[in-house]
């Protein structure tokens, strides 16, 4: 359960390599998190980032997941579920692409996608049944600004994340009333191994910081949470700028 100051003693990281998810174990196992399973493919990166979090005082393990395989989430999620309550499940799990080359190998387009958006829905809705059996717990789940509107550099991206914000409200309301808290994270341009070469995007920010809004977030109860915040204006106004308008913007 949560302690009075709203910190879960226990998280789970669909994507147990992802910076923002690493960040945000970190700070919450500095805030009383105790217990922290770190789920992606087996890998020495995901060793890696088990120790680190021992090594600041958390009881850590790790679970083979695979986003591309859908089909064996019920089994791999629900041996997580068993071993006790979940108070947070953070689905952190993503990927980039490359637009240029996805747009010219539709199946790895279709990858993006798949990862992003399918393998999202089928763990979405598996933690987030588990949360509603515990009675309790919060899902938050990394969308982007990306997906608020298509643009022309990232739009395979994009519309991933579309998808995936949309699935998560709807999951929200699902859920409402029902004692789980869902949460839609959407950051901006974030500095991290994954973006490293891209040329940056005016409003940038760091896993460090998006892991203090979801801390704050969770606080709050909030249903979306924008990093850094100045983004939601940002973004209302761009999704109503014309189209033809839009396509010249430097965005």
């Amino acid at each position: 359960m949560k302690d009075a100051f709203g910190t879960p003693q226990s998280l789970l990281v669909l994507g147990g390599t992802s910076e923002i998810g690493l960040a945000t174990a970190r700070r919450l196992i500095t805030r009383r998190t105790r217990t922290v399973w770190l789920a992606g493919r087996p890998s020495p990166a995901l060793e890696t980032a088990a120790e680190g979090l021992r090594r600041i005082g958390a009881d850590v393990r790790t679970v083979a997941f695979d986003a591309l395989d859908p089909g064996s989430h019920e089994e791999t999620l629900g041996k997580v579920f068993a071993e006790g309550d979940i108070d947070m499940v953070l689905l952190a799990f993503g990927v980039l692409g490359d637009q240029t080359a996805d747009e010219a190998e539709p199946l790895a387009a279709v990858r993006v996608a798949q990862t992003n958006y399918t393998g999202a829905v089928s763990a979405g809705l598996i933690c987030g049944t588990a949360l509603q059996t515990q009675g309790h717990g919060s899902l938050v789940v990394l969308s982007s600004v990306a997906g608020e509107r298509a643009r022309r550099a990232n739009f395979i991206y994009g519309s991933s994340k579309a998808g995936l914000d949309a699935f998560t409200q709807g999951l929200g309301d699902a859920l409402h009333g029902t004692g789980v808290h869902v949460m839609v994270v959407r950051p901006g341009f974030v500095r991290s191994k994954m973006t490293a070469g891209r040329e940056e995007t005016p409003l940038a920010t760091t896993p460090e910081a998006v892991a203090l809004a979801i801390e704050t977030g969770l606080r709050r109860r909030s249903e979306t949470v924008w990093v850094p915040g100045a983004l939601r204006l940002v973004m209302a106004g761009l999704r109503h700028v014309p189209r033809p308008l839009f396509r010249r913007l430097p965005v």
